[in-house]
């Protein structure tokens, strides 16, 4: 066979891409522009603490589970998880809502504040639950449609599909309050729950049935263990190669261009980069009709973040969600409360995080330095806290940057109606020999998402050239 493979980043998509394809007998080389693997689940220190370097918080241990097992990988053997016992917090003017990995003491909690909503929540956890297990084979699909749900046994929960997470979660009769906080994963991406896809209402029954988890060694253990096996396995990486353009030629690809002018021939490229811009910025191959439709999809602002080095431990849970009114939230990621072992003379990491819309993250990067310091300025986050350092700040335009992200965006935003006409396929419909792998091409945006995006790229184009 001995085909050759550009894999363009390093991200967990192209790494869990890199090794499928160097498993199966390709010859594959990984073009990175930073100087280190990893993309946004990599981490960094500075000053004596290790901090996550991009917005992951929670881990999909399934997927996970998942994507190693298909890698040839025991997850249990390269990444030591720890479970999270008191998960979040989401508090806002009329209450505070509390959700630990215990299903019975959340209920207890909430029945205490709500009468009746206890048994209410129990129900919703266990009907969401059973709608997991029925798509979660869907998961493990490229592009997945009709015929699939059908072959996974799912077909009853095509109703379920086709509303959005609001018509799930009104119809459960929970508190508004509740209702708030079980929403906050679509908040924290800027989205109305009126837009978003009513597969995350599943999320609760995943914390809950499976269990919250976070690396020991904090979310760049997991990149990390996929570089040690992709390297073992023949994988050549380039680090600080910045490319400038796949070449596709009469609709084919013949290889990718680098900023410094080099061309490195491929018989075929997978591409890690962000997919919107892949198709945009890398080639000419996109008719200019599909330009035009990827140019309107709603774009993702990851928003600011300050790295912070706090005294006092701060008080559990992992993760405190403020929910102002009428604003975007904001959350404190305290590892702290799990790892014990990251204080450092009576000072523990944090990281401070707060979503932006796009629009306005557009109007500029002082705009968004001036929105960090007002975040850093307020007092919820500071609760048991007697002082702060701030060790590292990232805005928007500095993710971009870094990150090589379109319009300084993370993704393209999850709606529901995106998600049922299809994320961007992994096989490009535009380009043979042009495969897409990251969190564009797969209904969620985890970490384990992202390696499951890069094996059912590698897939496809096995199907294509083996």
């Amino acid at each position: 066979m001995n085909r050759r493979v550009i894999i363009i980043g390093a991200g967990m998509g192209g790494l869990a891409s890199a090794l499928r394809l160097a498993r199966h007998g390709f010859r594959v080389s990984v073009i990175e522009a930073r100087p280190r693997a990893g993309g946004l689940a990599s981490g960094f220190e500075k000053d004596g603490f290790a901090f996550d370097a991009g917005p992951y918080i929670l881990l999909d241990r399934n997927g996970l589970e998942w994507a190693f097992n298909e890698l040839g990988l025991d997850l249990e053997s390269n990444v030591a998880l720890r479970k999270i016992e008191d998960v979040y917090e989401v508090s806002s003017e009329s209450a505070s809502v509390h959700f630990h990995s215990d299903l019975d003491e959340t209920a207890r909690g909430f029945e205490r504040q709500w009468k009746g909503s206890g048994k209410r929540y129990k129900n919703f956890v266990e009907s969401g639950l059973i709608v997991y297990e029925r798509l979660r084979p869907l998961l493990h699909v490229s592009h997945p449609g009709l015929l699939d749900l059908i072959r996974a046994g799912a077909l009853t929960s095509a109703p379920f599909l086709l509303r959005s997470l609001k018509s799930v979660l009104d119809r459960t009769g929970l508190p508004q309050s509740v209702i708030d906080a079980l929403s906050i994963w679509t908040h924290i991406a800027g989205q109305r729950a009126s837009e978003a896809p009513s597969v995350m209402a599943m999320v609760p029954a995943l914390i809950h049935k499976v269990g919250a988890y976070y690396p020991v060694n904090g979310i760049g253990s997991i990149p990390a263990a996929l570089i040690k096996a992709a390297e073992a396995a023949g994988v050549e990486f380039r680090y600080g190669c910045k490319t400038k353009s796949i070449r596709c030629p009469r609709g084919r690809v013949t290889g990718v261009e680098t900023e410094d002018e080099e061309f490195i021939a491929a018989d075929a490229v997978v591409s890690n980069h962000n997919g919107v811009g892949t198709y945009l910025e890398l080639t000419d191959a996109t008719p200019a009709r599909a330009c035009e439709r990827l140019k309107k999809l709603p774009l993702q602002s990851p928003g600011v973040i300050a790295y912070l080095a706090v005294k006092g431990r701060i008080r559990p849970p992992y993760l405190r969600f403020n929910l102002p009114a009428n604003e975007l939230c904001r959350l404190l990621v305290a590892p702290s409360v799990l790892a014990p072992e990251t204080e450092r003379d009576g000072w523990w990491p944090a990281r401070l995080i707060a979503p932006m819309r796009f629009a306005e993250a557009e109007s500029g990067e002082s705009r968004q330095h001036e929105y960090l310091s007002r975040i850093l300025e307020e007092n919820w986050w500071r609760e048991s806290i007697e002082d702060h350092r701030v060790i590292r700040t990232r805005t928007a335009a500095e993710w971009g940057k870094e990150f090589t992200l379109y319009r300084d965006s993370m993704n393209t935003v999850m709606t529901a109606r995106l998600m049922l006409r299809g994320r961007l396929a992994h096989r490009s419909p535009y380009a043979r020999g042009l495969y897409l792998a990251g969190s564009s091409t797969h209904p969620g945006q985890w970490v384990s998402f992202a390696a499951i995006s890069g094996i059912l790229a590698a897939d496809c184009l096995r199907e294509d050239y083996e």
